[in-house]
């Protein structure tokens, strides 16, 4: 009898030794994703939803709070949670402040967990060791190409909103320099304006009604020919709202792409059959600025980025787990299926972060062209 049940002991240990070298497939992994809410990030938001009805059963999603400045435990108890409910992968995008604490604390209890991050808010010196790989649009090279846009458009004057949290993340202080650099060479004035930060008292809401109410006295001292810009991703609506109104201009977001603030500013309801078609929103928002007498004064990438980059990021980590590929940070790959999400070859240039002389060899900056509405 102990023979027997030895036996079937052994036999029991050595089925799931064969097992744990089995090679994995992709039904056997769950990725999970960390996005904002709808009202801070509803592109990522849908994006993660996207990804759950592609795979069913095979994704988990979270969302990290509006306020995730004053409420980083708040993310990383709900990052946890994620590895702790069966993800095997975190697609982390916008990987906001707290991303890197939520890396450690996962990594405290499972070591070798893989994390995908995207839009990182954390200074690269802190978020590169933590993050398998970082994709981030590429925020200093929108230094030169952002101003050149704006120039294209006729804009004599750049006004940049922003506010003390964001101006301390170093590529945006670096973007702002070269901003700075190219108005000076091509001959416009640039201007620097305080916004109100979405993570404080006043909300979202305030800061909304603040551009709604701030960017038109910027024009009437301006001038029309004046092209405005800002940092945060809530603030977006509102200043299309308030451009469309003045006859300004807007030569892109904080966070291009045809899906970002465009929507919500100018009353487009996307049809469920119509989800993630990006010629049809482009379509809508062409007809809508035409419509406003306003042709030629709007712009942005074609591409999605953030909606790309957790697309991407679940098929990159799919291909990891299943072994096609041995490293979370390999940019041949990422350019592939990046060009993937964005609809073909070469839509997408990718190149790794150098930032002080540093070259980040995880963190990886993505460029697109404009799309002139």
């Amino acid at each position: 009898m102990k023979k027997a049940i030895f036996v079937s002991i052994i036999a029991v240990m050595l089925v799931a030794a064969l097992a744990g070298f089995a090679p994995a497939k992709q039904d056997d992994f769950v990725i999970g994703i960390m996005t904002g809410t709808v009202s801070q990030g509803e592109e990522e938001f849908r994006a993660a939803q996207n990804a759950a009805a592609k795979y069913p059963g095979k994704i988990i999603t979270a969302t990290y709070p509006d306020n995730f400045s004053s409420e980083v435990e708040t993310t990383v108890a709900r990052t946890l949670e994620l590895a702790s409910n069966g993800a095997d992968l975190i697609v982390f995008v916008q990987s906001v402040p707290g991303t890197a604490a939520a890396i450690d604390k996962v990594h405290e209890i499972y070591p070798d967990f893989p994390f995908i991050t995207g839009v990182p808010a954390e200074a690269p010196e802190v978020i590169s060791p933590k993050a398998g790989v970082i994709l981030s649009a590429d925020e200093i090279a929108m230094g030169t190409t952002i101003i050149e846009q704006a120039a294209k458009m006729g804009a004599k004057t750049f006004v940049h909103y922003s506010f003390a949290r964001h101006m301390s993340y170093p590529t945006i202080v670096e973007r702002h320099k070269l901003m700075q650099e190219k108005c000076a060479e091509l001959g416009i004035q640039f201007v620097d304006a305080t916004a109100p930060d979405p993570t404080g008292d006043a909300g979202v809401t305030g800061a909304q009604q603040f551009i709604l109410e701030d960017l038109p006295r910027q024009v009437e001292k301006y001038g029309k020919e004046t092209a405005f810009f800002n940092t945060n991703c809530g603030m977006q609506p509102a200043m299309i709202q308030a451009v469309l109104a003045t006859g300004a201009y807007y030569p892109q977001q904080c966070c291009p792409s045809p899906y970002h603030g465009y929507p919500d500013a100018l009353g487009i309801e996307i049809p469920e059959d119509k989800q993630g078609n990006v010629e049809f929103i482009v379509e809508q928002i062409t007809k809508k600025i035409a419509e406003a007498g306003m042709t030629g004064h709007f712009s942005t990438w074609p591409v999605p980025i953030n909606m790309a980059m957790i697309g991407a990021g679940v098929e990159y980590g799919f291909d990891y787990l299943n072994g096609e590929i041995d490293s979370l940070a390999d940019m041949d790959h990422w350019k592939k299926l990046l060009d993937e999400q964005a609809g073909g070859e070469g839509k997408i240039k990718i190149s790794p972060l150098t930032l002080d002389g540093v070259t980040y060899d995880n963190y990886f900056m993505l460029l697109s062209d404009y799309i002139t509405f």
